[in-house]
């Protein structure tokens, strides 16, 4: 979960204990900035996270060209003609990933690094996700552990609890270096018309200020794969908020293809993994453009999410990829329907949250006999007002992705860009990511007049969006699969965290995306970025400007960002409530 108006203590001594695993230490790359609170939440002594720390996901691949085999492996593995093809390039990074140009659901699992940096970018530790052994006859074959999938370029998202004491994310639960897992069937939900015949259980993981792991399986996300997740454990509560999307095969989708996409919610489990037998997904968030008065397109793809966190008791979501749907920024309306079944916060489609909103407790009741026609229903799920209602098929699409709320009238809103790769070799540039207006960081101000939010500016500067950069190891010179340059160049920007300084400034931490030449652009190596923005400023100020405080080296790649758990939301100075004056 992402803070607003941040002040950092420490948590109480009774936390702060010994080593629950063995960290990692490893160099980092890239430059460092200074940043006036490094020496205030440096890494202790017998600490597994110091509180107000970064907390990165990354992933790193073993670039073992034995995983592939050129010419004679078949993908995806156990396909069934005719939707086999023949590996095209060996398991040798990246060359391997030019293998998505001739199977579309390409992707090997790789590992989860979990890195704590200083704000500065500084590394301290290096913690790898592994799956605890319980002794349990029926613990997982050892080769199991929770993976990602390393091209999937918007998985592994990490956020923080609603009372800070745990960050959570996604992932699998299968082998390191297995293929096209990201488009596998889930073992509840199995899809006979998706080409990926595999079956992975996706995984929901906590990890505590102690470096403890906790694990819960799901069949949600079917088909495709979970990005992120939020464990509501405040007051009792033990519930889980999941993002993502689900379905790889033919039209009609199966029931729990359409059940298990999307928004969704799970009671955490505090049984060892191989105990667990979930059963079928539970949605608990549902949008549909009817809900605007437009065409309906195909069922259950309207709630492709990516970003999710949490503000002031409501859970939000972004969408930006896809050819269906809209490319926006939703909440959930937990307050109920009025008499004709629609949200009361937005019975046309687009509102703002309720002053008396509440977290949701439970999956929405949804009807199973329209699920074939109108998907879940009812709607519960709402565009926040003055947030783009365009089609994603349309030209001006924009590409949201991360959320953050600074106080009760800003904000930022990360836009990833198009991806498109256009390169201009006498400008050494990609051209079109160069070009681009909203990616970067967007400022959104809430406007009481107009009892919306509207867009103030988008900060870039020091991006250098479309500018290739150098990555050591990498290929020079041109893919020969695509006719590109190797190298990477930033296209905009991921996920987020950010804070608000004593100062009245606000400090945000975002994860680029990038274009190239690479035949899957997700595997490039890409960065971490920081910039501090005038929170009371409405139009760009001068001289605001990205720094680039860590490179993803060979092989690499980062995905999440967050504080560390252990950062104590009970004791933060938090700003208003961030709905605005207008919010009703």
């Amino acid at each position: 979960m992402n803070i607003a108006g941040l002040r950092f203590y420490s948590r109480p001594p009774a936390l702060r204990i010994g080593l629950a695993v063995t960290l990692l230490l490893s160099g980092v790359a890239g430059t460092t900035a200074a940043f006036a609170d490094d020496d205030d939440f440096g890494f202790r002594p017998g600490n597994s996270f110091a509180p107000g720390n970064l907390l990165i996901s990354r992933s790193v691949y073993d670039n073992n060209p034995a995983n592939v085999v050129a010419g004679t492996t078949l993908l995806p593995p156990k396909c069934v003609a005719p939707n086999c093809v023949t590996a095209t390039d060996s398991g040798a990074y990246p060359f391997v990933f030019n293998n998505v140009l001739t199977d579309g659901s390409f992707g090997i699992t790789s590992k989860i690094v979990l890195d704590q940096l200083r704000p500065s970018g500084k590394l301290i530790s290096s913690l790898e996700v592994k799956v605890p052994r319980s002794g349990d006859h029926r613990d997982q074959p050892a080769g199991d552990q929770v993976v990602t999938s390393f091209p999937s370029k918007s998985e592994i998202a990490l956020n923080l609890s609603t009372d800070g004491r745990v960050v959570t994310f996604m992932g699998y639960l299968a082998p390191i270096n297995a293929l096209d897992v990201s488009n596998s069937n889930t073992p509840g939900v199995v899809d006979p018309t998706n080409p990926v015949p595999g079956s992975y259980y996706r995984v929901v993981a906590e990890v505590d200020a102690l470096g403890n792991f906790r694990f819960t399986k799901t069949n949600a996300y079917s088909g495709n794969n979970g990005r992120a997740a939020i464990l509501n454990n405040k007051n009792g509560a033990n519930l889980v908020y999941m993002a993502g999307n689900a379905g790889n095969g033919g039209t009609p989708q199966p029931n729990g293809i359409i059940v298990g996409a999307g928004a969704q919610i799970l009671t955490a489990e505090r049984t060892p993994l191989a105990a667990q037998t979930p059963g079928l997904p539970t949605p608990v968030g549902s949008f549909n453009v009817t809900q605007l008065g437009l065409k309906a397109d195909k069922t259950g793809k309207d709630t492709n999410f990516r970003g999710l966190t949490i503000s002031n008791n409501v859970v939000y979501f972004t969408k930006g990829s896809g050819g269906n749907g809209i490319n926006t920024v939703y909440f959930i309306d937990a307050t109920g329907f009025d008499g004709n079944g629609k949200p009361l916060a937005c019975p046309s489609g687009v509102g703002l949250p309720g002053a008396t909103a509440t977290l949701p407790a439970a999956p929405i009741p949804y009807d199973a006999t329209k699920l074939q026609t109108l998907g879940v229903t009812p709607y519960n799920m709402c565009i926040l007002k003055g947030f783009p209602t365009t089609l994603a098929k349309a030209a001006t699409a924009s590409f949201p992705f991360g959320v953050w709320f600074a106080d009760a009238k800003t904000l930022y809103v990360t836009d990833e860009g198009n991806g498109t790769n256009t390169f201009d070799s006498s400008a050494g540039k990609y051209t079109t990511a160069a070009t681009q207006t909203g990616a970067g960081l967007q400022k959104w101000v809430f406007d009481s007049t107009l009892g919306a939010w509207k867009l103030a500016y988008v900060l870039q500067a020091g991006l250098n969006l479309g500018v290739p950069y150098t990555v050591a190891g990498y290929p020079t010179g041109q893919n020969p699969k695509t006719s590109l340059p190797w190298a990477p160049a930033a296209d905009g920007l991921r996920n987020i965290v950010g804070r608000v300084n004593r100062d009245g400034t606000a400090t945000i931490w975002a994860i680029t995306s990038t274009v190239s030449g690479n035949g899957d652009q997700g595997a490039d190596p890409n960065q971490l970025v920081m910039i501090t923005d005038n929170l009371a400023a409405t139009s760009a100020p001068a001289g605001e400007s990205f720094a680039v405080i860590r490179t993803a080296r060979f092989g690499e790649v980062l995905r999440g960002v967050s504080f560390t758990p252990g950062t104590d939301r009970d004791r933060l100075v938090d700003a208003d409530d961030h709905r605005g004056d207008d919010h009703h």
